[in-house]
């Protein structure tokens, strides 16, 4: 018989954040600025990240087939 693994065969939760992790020298929200609160962080399989360079890229790419994909459902 197969054994179940429940809540119980986890080990505790850690109350203390481990050495090697270590942010005393952080700047809290350094990037948060480059974006817009209306964005969305998607992430690309590698494959379809090589076939783009740039983020403006992948929303146009994107926006051709929004509409092309309304183009095709006013037509059916």
């Amino acid at each position: 018989m197969k054994k179940t693994h429940g809540k119980s065969d986890r080990p505790p939760p850690l109350t203390e954040m481990r050495h090697e992790y270590d942010f005393s020298h952080a700047t809290r929200g350094k990037y948060a600025a480059k974006f817009s609160k209306d964005a969305v962080m998607v992430v690309l399989d590698p494959d379809v990240a090589a076939v783009f360079s740039t983020g403006k890229q992948v929303n146009d790419a994107l926006r051709a087939i929004v509409h092309i994909a309304k183009r095709t459902r006013k037509s059916a």
